[in-house]
């Protein structure tokens, strides 16, 4: 739990609606403030406004568009941990949310591969969303690591929006219609031809750090890598 820094900037919002997206992942929709401005892939620090909730803070992803009239978040759902989500998942539309200062330092900075673990890719959705609006897709890629095809989020959208260029591996199932590998440095070399691309990456830390790490190794310049940690 972290305790609520007194200058920090607070909008209250109300939680409109949730919905299912994949068997773990919900969509959450929020009234949105005045004068709140964000870009494609940066997040904000969401606190439940009810008692026992009120000094514990997490960052979540904005996964809509900043010309949408509502806020939305599409938040992978952790039951076992009895944590935020798993309270999340369980408001009644008409709950107080607070929100803070918009942050993050996965933003476009141009056409490129991007590399996404699980929930990792929330980030990227509001960016290709964007894109897609503004015809911008171009030659983007999407490699999307999951466990299982069930774990897949927002699947039509992005193959609408890319096409071929939504590009999945599995670690835990094996079908005819996706690869059954990990995202590693072997797998980058076989898959990908051009290293001097901007590379967009997000997912666990630890895959963060090993896929940056192996992209360098394969020729990467570290300034055309984008990446956060949460």
């Amino acid at each position: 739990m972290k305790m609520e820094p007194s200058w920090i900037e607070e909008h209250r919002v109300k939680l409109l609606a949730t919905e299912n997206v994949t068997h773990d992942v919900k969509r959450f929709t929020l009234s949105k403030p005045e004068s709140y401005p964000f870009k494609p892939g940066q997040a904000t620090d969401i606190v439940i406004n009810l008692p026992g909730w009120k000094n514990v803070r997490k960052p979540f992803t904005f996964t809509g568009l900043n010309d949408w009239d509502y806020l939305e978040f599409t938040i992978k759902i952790y039951p076992e941990h009895k944590g935020i989500t798993d309270q999340l998942s369980k408001l009644k539309p008409g709950t107080e949310l607070i929100l803070h200062d918009v942050f993050g330092s996965i933003q476009y900075k141009g056409e490129g591969i991007f590399i996404a673990g699980g929930a990792g890719v929330t980030p990227f959705i509001s960016i290709f969303r964007q894109l897609y609006k503004d015809g911008m897709v171009g030659n983007n890629e999407l490699f999307f690591s999951n466990k299982t095809s069930a774990d897949i989020i927002l699947k039509d959208e992005f193959e609408k929006m890319l096409g071929r260029n939504f590009i999945n591996t599995l670690t835990r199932e094996k079908t005819s219609r996706y690869e059954n590998s990990r995202i590693d440095k072997n797998y980058l070399r076989r898959r990908i031809t051009d290293f001097s691309k901007y590379f967009y990456v997000c997912g666990p830390n630890a895959m963060i750090d090993s896929i940056c790490e192996s992209l360098q190794e394969l020729g990467v310049d570290k300034n055309k890598l984008v990446f956060d940690r949460f």
